[in-house]
């Protein structure tokens, strides 16, 4: 039954290509795969932004004038069960390729520039991974040069610090160049970072009493914690709050940045590991960043919630019981029950 639908549906796809090119002309064979001239046109750069649908790339690929119709575009992607396969990026295309061969350069990713998309909240180590995936490296170099890699006067280089670049990889979209190294790759994420960062921050930062590293510091240890865009800046609070009153911070984040990976339920041995990460077994912030934290946790460092909150504790969907007094969190704690995570 269901190879009757398919040959009745295909059948039907044909009828419609049959009748858009009578409609059309002949010219529409060319872009199905039969030349009808000679040449090969104009060459354009055409850019495939990730929320695109295939009917939105068949509509710029008209518009820049690479194709005769948009609808063709569409109904061939779609007979060859690429339509959600597409992939973002910047295409060089000329007007005398074929649908077919767009779709195929488009489905391989064979970009003028490959799209890297670095997510809020990783760090070097996962950083170099994610390059190491997508063929841009092999990652342990990447690792090594950012360890003492430090370009701006706000970065630190001190022993205690796993990677001076760690915090300063800005999270975000990037170009990448074919044959780009990794210390390109990392000099030009830092510097978008240092860009991202205006006079205002700067100088808020300033007011706090704080240097730059500190507030980037900071702000990756909120970036880690927080999963709702509102709590960001009551977590900074909380935290400026055990700052002032020399309470460790007790961020589980740190720990698990020590360990290397995100464990879920952190051991009491875990907390007792001797390193300066550690903000169980040492006062104020960790030597360094822990992970890029985005705009919005460097802005909730920088613009705190004026709140009375000494503790918080994670919900199972991701929100957090915030209380005063260590007597109100082990309610909430108790409250939250097994899927919380005690801070």
């Amino acid at each position: 039954m269901n190879n009757v639908r398919q040959k009745k549906a295909l059948l039907q796809i044909i009828m419609l290509l049959l009748v858009l090119m009578a409609l059309t002309g002949f010219e529409y064979w060319r872009d199905i795969g039969i030349p009808v001239s000679v040449g090969e046109g104009r060459t354009v750069t055409v850019t495939v932004k990730p929320e695109m649908t295939v009917k939105d790339i068949g509509e710029v690929l008209f518009q820049n004038g690479i194709i005769h119709n948009a609808t063709l575009f569409r109904i061939v992607a779609r007979v060859q069960g690429v339509e959600n396969s597409l992939q973002a990026g910047d295409y060089a295309l000329s007007a005398g390729m074929s649908i077919p061969d767009i779709i195929n350069k488009m489905t391989r990713g064979d970009t003028v520039y490959r799209l890297l998309t670095i997510p809020e909240g990783y760090n070097v180590e996962q950083i170099a991974k994610l390059l190491a995936e997508q063929g841009l490296g092999d990652g342990a170099t990447f690792k090594a040069l950012a360890r003492k890699f430090a370009s701006f006067d706000y970065m630190v280089r001190q022993p205690e610090l796993i990677y001076s670049a760690e915090g300063y990889v800005f999270p975000d979209t990037y170009r990448i160049t074919p044959g780009m190294k990794e210390e390109a790759i990392l000099k030009m994420l830092v510097v978008n970072f240092d860009k991202k960062l205006t006079a205002e921050m700067r100088e808020r930062a300033k007011t706090l009493g704080l240097s730059l590293h500190q507030v980037v510091t900071l702000a990756s240890l909120v970036e880690k914690e927080a999963k709702l865009d509102q709590e960001r800046p009551v977590i900074a609070g909380v935290f400026y709050n055990r700052l002032k009153q020399d309470m460790p911070l007790q961020s589980c984040p740190t720990v698990q940045y020590i360990l290397g990976y995100p464990k879920v339920e952190l051991t009491i041995a875990d907390t007792q590991i001797a390193s300066p990460y550690n903000t169980y077994q040492n006062p104020g912030l960790p030597p360094g960043p822990i992970a890029s934290p985005g705009m919005a946790a460097i802005r909730a460092v920088l613009y705190p919630a004026d709140t009375p909150y000494l503790y918080f504790v994670a919900a199972k969907d991701g929100s957090h019981r915030f209380s005063k007094t260590y007597e109100e969190h082990l309610a909430a704690v108790d409250e939250v029950g097994d899927q919380a995570t005690e801070k």
